[in-house]
């Protein structure tokens, strides 16, 4: 799809990934909607895109409360009057082992990661529909295909995201709606650079089954 005038909303898009991705589309000629329940990263982003030349605002919003995806769907289209593209990248993780994972730990991981997504095909494709078609980009991740030691809620919530994927492409290809999810390896995000700032992870256990044997950029994955 080319972007040149394309609506599209990045969920997460106040740091790493989806700041990288929203940056990058926008400078393709994307008009952006930035959708993160942290303020300054959102503004920040916001500021980033006028700095650059390119448009978009911020929408502070919490991907998993559907009363937060209606008051951004009515943002979209009282500013554009359309939806083309989203981008359901805000998620987090969370390192325990599930004897040691409480249910509220379990629940909140699960909310963001997986719930956030349902939500956003949910209230985005009735827009996608009447704009004739879209693109749906989920963010999964590699430990959602293979697992990962002491992960069980960030494993299961991804792989999640991979079937629920799967399934809202067979459901919409026929009207015109992609849905695709990537599943990015080891990248090194903010968030990732304080758990291994804060002994929270180490990077040699992180990469060992990692072929390039380093972390990912956020620019990278924005640029595929």
């Amino acid at each position: 799809m080319r972007l040149k005038d394309k609506v599209m909303v990045v969920t997460g898009g106040g740091s790493g990934i989806g700041q990288a991705s929203a940056l990058t589309c926008a400078r393709e000629g994307a008009r952006i909607v930035i959708m993160d329940i942290v303020e300054t990263g959102g503004y920040e982003t916001e500021k980033a895109l006028k700095n650059q030349g390119s448009e978009g605002f911020f929408v502070h919003a919490d991907v998993t409360k559907a009363a937060d995806w209606l008051r951004l769907m009515k943002a979209v289209t009282d500013r554009y009057g359309r939806l083309d593209v989203l981008f359901s990248n805000a998620g987090s993780n969370l390192a325990k082992p599930v004897t040691e994972l409480t249910e509220e730990e379990w629940d909140g991981l699960v909310d963001l990661n997986l719930k956030g997504v349902f939500l956003g095909a949910k209230h985005a494709i009735p827009l996608m529909l009447k704009a004739g078609g879209g693109a749906i980009i989920n963010t999964a991740s590699t430990f959602g295909l293979i697992g990962f030691p002491k992960m069980p809620a960030y494993c299961a919530s991804k792989g999640g995201v991979v079937a629920l994927t799967r399934q809202l492409a067979l459901d919409y290809a026929r009207e015109g709606i992609r849905v695709n999810c990537i599943c990015p390896g080891p990248t090194l995000t903010p968030r990732i650079q304080r758990y291994l700032d804060g002994g929270m992870a180490r990077a040699d256990e992180i990469l060992k089954d990692v072929p390039m044997g380093r972390f990912g950029r956020p620019e990278e994955i924005a640029a595929k």
